[in-house]
């Protein structure tokens, strides 16, 4: 591979505003590096209807990560309605909700011991030293290769994460499950809030 030149969009303020710029930056560097592997988190559903603006289902495979059920606690059995899901769906997109990979047992631990636990450390230094988005598109990446969404994991993915809800960060990744985390690769970073 020769070298790259790319250029980085750095968003002044992280959060749901930055969405469609993201979604943007994303189809521009997937078609420009020939990339048909979508991996986008999405909470509620909204980043997910977006996504349809920006790639077409015939041609991408465009994975949906939501937050697993009961994420948000007992009561609140999913954020993502589930009759949105199965619109979506319909119309050609993966939409895939599991344990987060950087969280899981460890998480519960932490909340009822305060107790942090290794992920959950990694997870955090992520989070503060880079920015949410990324430690997102890290775990997702990791999540679509565990349940076999991406198609070869020899090829380079695009992954989306956000600060709280929408898209802000755009990652170009050499996805791998979980149990190869160490292998897992973030090649550029290609949006992020500062």
């Amino acid at each position: 591979m020769t070298d790259l030149n790319i250029e980085v969009t750095y968003f002044e303020k992280g959060g749901p505003h930055n969405t469609n710029k993201a979604l943007q930056v994303a189809r521009i560097y997937a078609d420009q590096f020939n990339i048909y592997d979508i991996v986008i988190a999405s909470t509620t559903g909204t980043t997910a209807s977006k996504a349809l603006e920006f790639f077409n289902p015939k041609k991408y495979n465009i994975v949906i990560i939501t937050h697993s059920y009961y994420f948000a606690g007992i009561n609140n059995r999913q954020e993502f309605p589930e009759d949105l899901m199965e619109r979506l769906r319909e119309q050609g997109l993966t939409i895939f909700s599991s344990t987060h990979s950087m969280a899981g047992i460890e998480r519960s631990i932490r909340k009822s011991l305060n107790q942090w636990l290794p992920i959950e450390i990694l997870a955090k230094y992520l989070r503060n030293n880079f920015s949410q988005g990324i430690k997102v598109c890290m775990e997702i990446a990791s999540m679509a290769a565990d349940a076999g969404l991406v198609s070869d994991l020899e090829k380079d993915i695009i992954c989306l994460g956000g600060t709280g809800r929408g898209a802000d960060t755009v990652c170009l990744i050499k996805a791998m499950p979980t149990s190869l985390f160490d292998q897992l690769r973030v090649k550029a970073v290609l949006a992020k809030p500062l």
